[in-house]
């Protein structure tokens, strides 16, 4: 099946250009069924400039990058059209669609380069750093000699910040920060003076301050080495600081292409002004997410039962389950004096805040700045912590294994990755009544409508029930995994970088569906997050973390407009704006 669909552009991208290096010309790839996955997509990469690829998952970015380099993932195939590619000083133009497995595999690494989303996995663990970078040299026979691969793979390096002498080289993978790590990358994908460089999502995951770091090191290295750059992502905050040029696409096509501020100031197509309203701003001067709080598709109790999540256990000074007083005056969650240090590296210092019903409060900080450590203190999954934390006023046991029932049900956690949460072999409805049987409540009736109830609240409807994660959309897998933290009726929410590696699009929609909770269920959550941009739209007060201890601390507003601490400053400063 196929689709006509005008690109909207603002110039004519596809003039004769000398700078071009690399051209796609009405490329189609299918299934190995016959099913068109991209109808015929066109764009033109040229020296010393990137153009950045945007859309949401599903839309054949990624496909259309890998393309580039000849590969197709398996259960897709080259259908039509071509991809041209001018290697340097040659005027003669090599089709890499037609190239067969040796010679595409030559041209890889050292013509066209890849830098993979995850560093982590694109790095060998059980080989130094300088060894990887050197086995890319040695593959495909750079220089004339031992002494002058050795001298490139300390200059690349240097190239991209870090240090280029043999006991840098000599660390391991798992010694060096996400950021290092992926700088290695870069360092791999560069050693060879490729001629085109395809980057896929290289800066999902990392803190505003490492992204920073990265993006302005691909920025320099591509300039520098007069390299053709296709940046890949659903971040247009990201494109907007990184790009040149911007092509968006849509379910296999391209919709809208030109430079970066004609794109991003005068968006023409409806789905490019959609996703450009789906971008957090750190202004607040819009709000993301209004579409999310419809009503569920099926009438339920979802509301009149989940309801009394945050106040049912508050009216009164009463007894917890292990007898301990709880008090109508307490906060509803209270952090006191924590602290945790793994032998001298102190992780947290002393950390103090509280959280009432109905209110948000983010935690953010850069990448082992301790925030997700705090949050796993909270909810009784790293008992290593000296401090208190209490529910109500009763101070809750260093793990949840010894807390009671209802303090357990009382602090649910949203792991970053719905797939911690939903095993893949079990249907949505059976991974969702895994924590009513464990608190032993109900019948399997019961059960049955308290997790129907639960997907209604989430806006998925419980026709979901019987679905498995593998058929659901990343958006979809992290409602779901909501709803399972939901389906106790919870007091407080943890939600661990749960939009992180989301679309915006979808992104908004968590966002707003989480507000939606808020002010239905009088739900408390404890956001974590290295995305300070989406702050203002769904937190009342902001912890900043930096080393283990809380630098700034307050109301949102008054936080972003009047961060006390330099590392604050610093935040706000390195996050990409429109």
């Amino acid at each position: 099946m196929t689709t006509e669909t005008t690109t909207v552009r603002h110039d004519d991208a596809n003039l004769p250009n000398e700078k071009i290096v690399l051209r796609v010309t009405d490329l189609k790839i299918a299934t190995n069924a016959g099913d068109e996955i991209l109808h015929g997509v066109n764009f033109a990469l040229s020296r010393g400039e990137i153009l950045g690829l945007v859309g949401e998952s599903g839309s054949g970015k990624t496909t259309a990058g890998l393309a580039c380099m000849g590969h197709f993932r398996e259960g897709l195939k080259f259908a039509s059209g071509s991809v041209s590619l001018w290697p340097r000083g040659d005027d003669t133009a090599v089709e890499v669609v037609e190239l067969d497995e040796v010679a595409v595999r030559s041209l890889r690494g050292s013509r066209i380069a890849y830098i993979p989303q995850d560093p982590a996995l694109s790095l060998n663990p059980a080989m130094r750093v300088g060894e990887q970078i050197r086995e890319v040299l040695d593959i495909h026979k750079f220089g004339s000699s031992e002494a002058e691969r050795s001298e490139r793979v300390a200059a690349v390096l240097v190239d991209v910040g870090l240090s280029g002498d043999k006991a840098y080289q000599k660390r391991w993978p798992h010694q060096l920060s996400g950021g290092q790590q992926q700088r290695i990358g870069i360092a791999m994908a560069f050693a060879m003076y490729p001629d085109v460089l395809i980057l896929d999502e290289p800066t999902t995951g990392l803190d505003v301050s490492t992204q920073a770091v990265v993006l302005d090191t691909i920025r320099q290295m591509t300039v520098a080495n007069n390299v053709a750059g296709l940046y890949i992502t659903h971040d247009l905050a990201v494109i907007k600081d990184i790009s040149d040029r911007v092509a968006v696409m849509l379910r296999g096509d391209l919709v809208e292409e030109g430079p970066v501020a004609s794109v991003l100031e005068d968006p023409q197509h409806e789905y490019t002004k959609m996703l450009m309203s789906a971008v957090p701003d750190l202004a607040g001067r819009k709000t993301i997410g209004e579409g999310a709080a419809a009503e569920p598709e099926s009438e339920s109790k979802a509301t009149h039962i989940l309801v009394s999540a945050g106040t049912s256990k508050s009216d009164d000074s009463t007894e917890s389950g292990d007898g301990a007083a709880t008090s109508a005056n307490a906060p509803l969650l209270q952090v006191k004096d924590v602290a945790l240090a793994y032998g001298k590296a102190q992780i947290l210092d002393g950390i103090n805040l509280t959280l009432e019903p109905g209110d948000c409060t983010l935690l953010l900080g850069e990448s082992g700045s301790g925030k997700t450590t705090l949050s796993r203190c909270v909810a009784g999954l790293n008992d290593d912590y000296s401090g208190t934390v209490a529910l109500r006023g009763a101070e809750l046991a260093r793990s949840t294994r010894k807390r009671t029932n209802e303090q357990r049900v009382g602090i649910q956690y949203v792991f970053q990755s719905p797939f911690s949460s939903l095993n893949p072999r079990r249907s949505i409805g059976q991974s969702l009544t895994v924590p009513l049987e464990m608190s032993g409540d109900g019948t399997a009736a019961t059960r049955k409508a308290q997790v129907e109830e639960a997907l209604d609240s989430v806006r998925l409807g419980r026709s979901f029930y019987h679905r498995r994660p593998g058929d659901l959309s990343g958006g979809e897998r992290q409602r779901a995994a909501i709803a399972r933290a939901l389906v106790n009726q919870p007091s407080v929410l943890v939600c661990d970088e749960i939009t992180s590696a989301l679309d915006v699009s979808v992104q908004a929609s968590i966002i707003g569906l989480l507000r939606t909770l808020r002010k239905e269920h009088d739900l408390a959550m404890l956001f974590v997050t290295h995305n300070i941009a989406l702050s203002r739209h769904i937190a009342d007060n902001l912890a900043v973390l930096n080393k283990g201890t809380i630098v700034d601390y307050g109301p949102t507003a008054e936080v972003l407009e009047n961060p006390k601490h330099e590392y604050t400053r610093t935040l706000i400063a390195d996050v990409p704006k429109f």
